[in-house]
């Protein structure tokens, strides 16, 4: 008997809006534990704002976040805290601690939330590193790494406690073509061995189409799609066909 999935993140009914700028209305989507979920849209639609909903870094104004069965939007913060244990952000500039070299980036989760011995963290440090192909880099300082090494760099400390849950905000940001190419690979990877769940924000439909099992559509705020590839090339809306596009 087949089992069924488990709903990983859920959004109901979320509306969220800054001052007079309203930028998600009544959103409501389901992302099951070990899919990939690309979110799409022009820009200013609201997809990184989603991103960060999803992580409660921000609070929704109306509706609610679910992480699990778990609704993140009403946790005290020590709640809250081991939630996030369960998640991994990759920020869109990687957003890496510039006084500290990369190794001592990716110990400081360790060190800071976790009971790891010093050798543990050491392994765990250089088994990630070795996982995004920057073992030979971890005394680097991130002034010293190229855009693609910094997102590795940044994907590799989301990735230090572990995560079930891995959000990332436009992984090929900045990157040319073979480079971000490989980040997917990566992406691709942490999904298929280790299960995890990923929601990926991108501008790129090439990427999303290698990573992504489902695609969120936003535009104006509101989801306008939500399906497979199959079922957003054939939508009936012209915005949905031409995010999907290949360019």
């Amino acid at each position: 008997m087949k089992q069924e999935k488990r709903t990983a993140i859920s959004l109901e009914h979320v509306t969220k809006s800054f001052g007079e700028k309203h930028v998600l209305r009544d959103v409501s989507l389901a992302i099951q534990e070990g899919e990939a979920v690309c979110l799409l849209g022009r820009s200013g639609t609201g997809k990184s704002v989603t991103l960060k909903l999803m992580i409660a870094l921000l609070k929704p104004d109306k509706g609610r976040v679910w992480i699990g069965d778990q609704d993140i939007s009403r946790l005290e913060r020590e709640e809250l805290s081991q939630v996030r244990r369960k998640m991994g952000f990759l920020f869109q500039s990687a957003a890496l601690f510039d006084s500290l070299s990369l190794h001592d980036n990716l110990a400081l989760p360790l060190v800071r939330m976790t009971d790891k011995s010093k050798a543990q963290i050491e392994d765990t440090v250089h088994d990630v590193l070795s996982e995004v192909g920057l073992a030979d880099d971890a005394q680097s300082m991130p002034a010293d790494l190229s855009g693609g090494m910094k997102k590795r760099a940044g994907l590799a400390r989301a990735l230090m406690l572990d995560p079930e849950i891995l959000l990332i905000d436009e992984p090929s940001s900045g990157l040319d073509a073979i480079t971000a190419s490989e980040i997917d690979e990566l992406l691709l990877n942490r999904k298929m061995r280790h299960k995890t769940t990923l929601v990926v924000v991108t501008h790129d439909p090439h990427g999303a189409r290698r990573v992504g099992d489902r695609f969120a559509v936003l535009d104006q705020g509101s989801l306008i799609a939500f399906g497979s590839l199959q079922e957003l090339e054939h939508h009936p809306s012209n915005i949905v066909r031409k995010l999907m596009a290949e360019r």
